[in-house]
């Protein structure tokens, strides 16, 4: 997290909210071990992933403690674009990390979680009419099962940034004329910023 405190994000339920849209994670537990998973946010305190039993990492989460790390729209800022001398180049993103205790999913929470992933991330899809696991051949879901495990973080703690230009207000607006072309989101999240 950037240690700027112009940049903290503080408001648990947007924080939420952005893993939940972003979706997909990089979780690090010591070893140094990282595994890159579909997250969703099962509450306001538990985040839940799955990963293939043939990660290296998979035999090292239960019991653990990781980070869970989102990053949303980034983007190069240049210099050329504040109007003013004596800038330098940065980069503006969002992010958040949550941090606590894993636990290994049961075999029915982990197909609970693969229902939440496929409806959450289907209904973005609309109007296409979702996929569910009803689709499968008898069988075919319950076999596959056993190549991926489940896990559950317990959320102690809840970090984000949003560094968007905030501490340069008078040249924020230009930046985000200048990435507009580039990166329509993100400048958009800029200019909101400045308010």
């Amino acid at each position: 997290m950037h240690p700027n405190r112009a940049f903290a994000w503080e408001d648990r339920d947007a924080m939420l909210a952005f893993v939940a849209d972003i979706a997909f994670c990089t979780i690090c537990v010591d070893g140094p071990a990282l595994v890159h998973a579909p997250v969703i946010v099962a509450g306001p305190d538990r985040l839940r992933f799955h990963v293939a039993r043939g990660n290296r990492a998979e035999g090292a989460l239960d019991g653990k403690r990781a980070i869970v790390s989102c990053l949303g729209p980034d983007a190069y800022i240049s210099p050329d674009w504040y109007g003013t001398p004596d800038q330098v180049p940065t980069w503006n993103y969002l992010t958040v990390e949550a941090e606590g205790p894993l636990r290994r999913l049961e075999e029915a929470e982990l197909e609970a979680l693969l229902d939440e992933l496929s409806a959450a991330h289907e209904a973005r899809l609309a109007p296409k009419p979702p996929w569910t696991r009803a689709k499968m051949t008898p069988g075919r879901f319950e076999a596959m099962l056993k190549a991926i495990a489940g896990y559950e973080m317990g959320i102690e703690d809840l970090r984000g940034t949003r560094k968007l230009g905030q501490h340069k207000p008078d040249q924020a607006g230009a930046a985000a004329d200048g990435l507009a072309p580039f990166n329509p989101a993100l400048a958009a999240l800029m200019r909101e910023a400045r308010k």
